[in-house]
């Protein structure tokens, strides 16, 4: 019997009728479910320099059926530099139910933990983010955070460089309720600010070496961890979406206290006691993100007109 497996590209995936709010939501969930899903530490391999192959798979509790495994890459010179491709199973068979194009839902799942860490880590009276690193996983962050901001108007505070900043502003500046200021340094970036989003790939040095800048109550996600090894020594409380991720930092073990994301989210461990307390949120990315993501979409999506793979594959034992 030959099995159908489908191929869900970019613009099926974008498609599909999956909200920033929803991306938010779907996170939030997938979260909650991490200590029922089978999710073994990335592997990560790399051709030259700054290169990396990762390989991240996961096995989705029983209720889902679903297991999946991506391969995400980022070359430099490549365009996109990041490129990812996830294989959705089924658990149950190990049918390959269907091949994903997973640039869009890494974004998208990305920015999601990234707002939805400001939402859950901010100060009551936060009103004031600061972005650097203008890319797609800002934009995406931005989009997931307007559609579940609540409390203060929201200011974007940006850094800029080259004309990311001008282009950023483009094309969120007829959002309700949203106030924008571009700014020429870091210093101006933190300065006042209730938290940093920092989305950049690469760091020579600290960011913030002048930490007096991060008030009370900072709350810095360094989706991209570089630069900021500092704030691990002062900063009082760190989460993160996996032990595992972090646990190899040169100051994992001077960390005043270190809880996973889906701890707090659960109710095991508190969160924000305080509007004083300085906090880092360090979301590396979870295959759990992924394997749920691509289970949503492969069931929401109308398969009619997709294109097929036809795997012939035996069904029996066979001799070679």
């Amino acid at each position: 019997m030959k099995a159908v497996t489908y191929y869900i590209g970019h613009n099926d995936v974008v498609q599909c009728g999956i909200s920033a709010k929803d991306c938010v939501e779907m996170v939030t969930e997938s979260f909650k479910i991490k200590y029922e899903a089978q999710l073994p530490p990335k592997i990560s391999i790399h051709p030259k320099k700054n290169d990396f192959v990762n390989t991240m798979p996961c096995l989705l509790p029983p209720q889902y059926g679903r297991m999946a495994v991506k391969i995400v890459s980022r070359i430099v010179g490549a365009e996109p530099a990041l490129n990812s491709t996830i294989q959705l199973f089924d658990s149950g068979t190990g049918q390959l139910l269907a091949l994903l194009d997973g640039d869009w839902i890494t974004a998208m799942r990305t920015g999601a933990v990234a707002a939805l860490s400001l939402m859950t880590f901010k100060t009551q009276n936060a009103s004031i983010v600061s972005l650097m690193g203008l890319g797609n996983t800002a934009r995406a962050t931005v989009k997931c955070l307007l559609s579940v901001w609540q409390g203060a108007p929201l200011k974007l505070r940006l850094l800029r460089y080259k004309d990311q900043a001008e282009q950023f502003f483009n094309q969120f500046k007829d959002e309700k309720g949203v106030e924008f200021q571009i700014v020429d340094t870091i210093d101006e970036l933190v300065n006042g600010a209730d938290a940093l989003v920092s989305c950049v790939t690469s760091a020579n040095g600290l960011f913030v070496p002048d930490e007096s800048l991060l008030k009370p109550g900072f709350l810095l996600v360094p989706v991209h961890t570089r630069g900021f090894q500092n704030c691990d020594l002062t900063f009082d409380k760190a989460f993160g979406d996996d032990r595992g991720h972090v646990c190899g930092f040169k100051y994992f073990s001077q960390f005043k206290s270190f809880h996973e994301f889906s701890e707090v989210l659960l109710g095991k461990v508190p969160g924000r006691e305080s509007d004083a307390e300085r906090i880092i949120c360090y979301n590396i990315g979870l295959g759990l993100h992924d394997a749920y993501f691509s289970s949503v979409i492969y069931d929401r999506i109308d398969k009619a007109g997709l294109p097929a793979i036809v795997i012939d594959k035996p069904t029996g034992k066979f001799w070679v």
